[in-house]
Order: C-alpha cells, then sequence, then structure tokens
C-alpha cells in the first residue's frame, strides 16, 4: 500500500499522521494521547465527553469504604491504579487510611495486570494473585475456579461497567460490593462536544479515539440530544474511524452497528499506532500526471511531500478524486464547495488556489465548457476508472 516516498524514518518522509485530523474525547491523560498523536504529525481535536467526579467529595465511595471496614471482604479485586491509589488516598482524607489498610492486610487482593499490582505494593499491601494478560475474563475464571459460594467480593468499578463481571459471580453464590472509585459526569462545557460532532458531521476529522465506554456512550448521548444521531452512526460507519482502546470501550459503539478497530494491547501507546497505521491505509494512492498523489483528510501528499490544502480545495479534490480520471462538471463541484452560492466563478477561484496548494498545477486539467478531471496516468485507467475500483 505505502511507497516508498511515505516510510517513516526516511529522510524527508511524512509523518504517518500528517494531514489528517483526529478527535480526543478523553478527559484524563488527554494531554499524553493529543501528544503521542501531534508527535505522529496529527491535528488533534480535543473535546472531553465527561469529567470524572473527584473521589474525596464522592459520598457513594464513603459509604461503601465503612461498609467494607465493618465487614471485611473475603476477596478484594483491584482493576486499575490510578482508581486504588485514589480510594486510599480519599480514605486517607476521610481519616480512615490506616484502618482500611488494616482491613485490606488481611484479605485476598487480585490485581488486574502489573500497574495495579505497582498501585497495591505502592499501599504497602501484597497481591494474592495478578493475571498475565490483564484481563479482567482472566481474573473471572481464576475466581470462578477457586469457588465462591458464601464469599463477600468487593470489585473496584473503573469508570466503566465490567459486563457481566459482578453478575457471573453473583450467579455463582457470592455477595459483590462494588468500590466506585470515580464517577463521570457530563462535561461543564458542552461546546467543544459540539464542535468534535460537527467536524465529524462535515468529514472534516477523520478520526475519533475513545478510552472509555462512558465516553462513547456520552457522545452518541450528545448527538441524540441534538437530534443528529443518524449523521454521528452514518459518518462513522462509512468515513470516520472510530479507534478504542480495548473492546469493553467499543461496545456502546458496536450496539450501534459501528464498525470499531482497537489495538490488541489496551494502552494509549498501541492505540496511537492503531490510527497511524490505520488512516494512512484507507488512502488509496493515485497515480496522476506523473505524479504519486495521496488525498488525506487536510492535505495531500505529492511525490512524498506534504501539501496543505484550504477546506474548498479539499472539497474539490475529494470530488474529483471520487471518478479520477473522469471529468466533474463545474455545477457538479460547485455543489460540494463549503458554504458556496451558485456562482460558478467561486470554482475557478477555488481550483486557482487548490493548484497553487499543489504544487504541481498539471494534476488537475481543465476540460473546456465541461469542468475539470484529475490528470490521471492513462496506464491506471483500468484499475481506476470507476468509482470504488
Amino acid at each position: 500500500m505505502h511507497g516508498h516516498s511515505s516510510r517513516a524514518g526516511e529522510p524527508g518522509s511524512v509523518p504517518p499522521l500528517a494531514g489528517f485530523t483526529v478527535g480526543v474525547t478523553a478527559a484524563r491523560r488527554a494531554d499524553e494521547l493529543a501528544a503521542l498523536l501531534e508527535r505522529r504529525g496529527a491535528v488533534v481535536m480535543r473535546a472531553p465527553v465527561l469529567r470524572i467526579v473527584p473521589l474525596s467529595d464522592d459520598a457513594a465511595l464513603l459509604e461503601t469504604t465503612k461498609r467494607l471496614l465493618d465487614q471485611a471482604p473475603d476477596i478484594v479485586v483491584a482493576t486499575t491504579a490510578i482508581g486504588f491509589r485514589g480510594w486510599i488516598e480519599a480514605a486517607g482524607g476521610w481519616g480512615l487510611g490506616d484502618a482500611l489498610l488494616a482491613r485490606l492486610s488481611g484479605v485476598q487482593i487480585l490485581a488486574r495486570g502489573p500497574k495495579v499490582r505497582g498501585a497495591v505494593r505502592a499501599a504497602g499491601l501484597t497481591e494474592t494473585w495478578s493475571p498475565a494478560s490483564e484481563s479482567m475474563a482472566e481474573v473471572l475464571e481464576r475466581l470462578l475456579e477457586e469457588g465462591v459460594e458464601g464469599r463477600c467480593v468487593a470489585v473496584q468499578l473503573h469508570g466503566e461497567p465490567l459486563p457481566g463481571f459482578s453478575e457471573s459471580l453473583r450467579a455463582a453464590g457470592a455477595t459483590v460490593v462494588g468500590v466506585p472509585v470515580y464517577r463521570w459526569m457530563p462535561p461543564d462545557d458542552l461546546a467543544p462536544v459540539d464542535r468534535l460532532l460537527d467536524a465529524v458531521f462535515a468529514r472534516s476529522v477523520d478520526a475519533v479515539s475513545f478510552t472509555s465506554a462512558p465516553a462513547a456512550a456520552s457522545l452518541l448521548d450528545r448527538a441524540e440530544q441534538r437530534g443528529r444521531i443518524g449523521e454521528l452512526l452514518d459518518a462513522l460507519r462509512t468515513d470516520v474511524l472510530a479507534a478504542c482502546v480495548g473492546p469493553v470501550t467499543a461496545l456502546p459503539l458496536q450496539a450501534r452497528e459501528v464498525p470499531t478497530r482497537a489495538p490488541e494491547r489496551f494502552r494509549l501507546g498501541p492505540l496511537v499506532q492503531l490510527i497511524a497505521a490505520e488512516l494512512p491505509g484507507r488512502v488509496r494512492p493515485l497515480p496522476v500526471a506523473g505524479h504519486r498523489v495521496e488525498i488525506r483528510g487536510h492535505a495531500a501528499v505529492v511525490d512524498g511531500l506534504l501539501r496543505p490544502v484550504p477546506p474548498a480545495g479539499m472539497a474539490l479534490l475529494r470530488a474529483l478524486a471520487r471518478r479520477p480520471g473522469w471529468v466533474v462538471a463545474r455545477s457538479d463541484l460547485l455543489r460540494t464547495l463549503p458554504g458556496a452560492g451558485r456562482d460558478e466563478h467561486a470554482v475557478e477561484t477555488a481550483m486557482a488556489r487548490l493548484r497553487t496548494a499543489l504544487g504541481a498545477p498539471k494534476l488537475i486539467q481543465t476540460v473546456v465548457k465541461r469542468g475539470y478531471r484529475l490528470a490521471l496516468d492513462p496506464h491506471a485507467d483500468h484499475k481506476y476508472a470507476a468509482p470504488g475500483a
């Protein structure tokens, strides 16, 4: 798929995400995710779709902590490092820190993965067991094998629902106490969320990244409130990549038949690598007038050089690329121009700017009295002539 000129690491090569725009819906670790994407050349649109209620304010956590101090659980399942640390810190803030640590030191602790294990040990506790895979399914399997009938299991809920986890334990005879370490709420400011949604509707964003199931659900809810859920689903099913950190995060989208992509390791780094492989992979390089042209979200790559293109030019370029080599009438091009009226002169102005931006004027041919065409190389006609070929 990728030609010689665009391989990362070669001199003069184009970063994998240059020319693409990626939406970031995360509230937590959004800076880190944005930096990783920007380092690979992406333009990032931030729209925190949730905020996290701080732990020490949370009455539900205080109540649960007191309940577990009165009646010790047999098993504690620690699911996230930030959540486990937060719980211990919040208990400290309420003057219950020592009592909670003393209580937890006497029970079986299962830690989901190495980061959580680190947080458990940093609190001066020792985990009984931790799966190599970081999978909650493996934690569940172990508990069910050991048998949980009549036992009390405290599960640190981690901002996302754990589908079937608590239900399976209850069905096997356990009492399950959920420890609500932090809660998601809608953001105080919805303007960035609406801007991201508008960009998705307009296809001016190429991918949206999701790092939690509530974030995915929240974006869907907002589109629903605006009466535009159909447009959001249509965009995510066709042109805009929904990139999820893992399968749990993807559930609200998959329930609406949105195809999602997730990395094999549920981490921010692999999520960014997935986006960096997936977006350029969706672009079909075209041989045009002796050049190699790749059309990205807000730029074109011509012979391995990134050429930023203004929005009007991008709309024209996309319309021509839908049927490379075919003539597209001025009237059809006018309809694709954002905010254009009825004056076909607007097409000529935008076309002149587009040719300048591309740096190779012969890429687009004027066909007198008919319109314009991408000057596809003749030997490539059979391959690219028809849409979707």
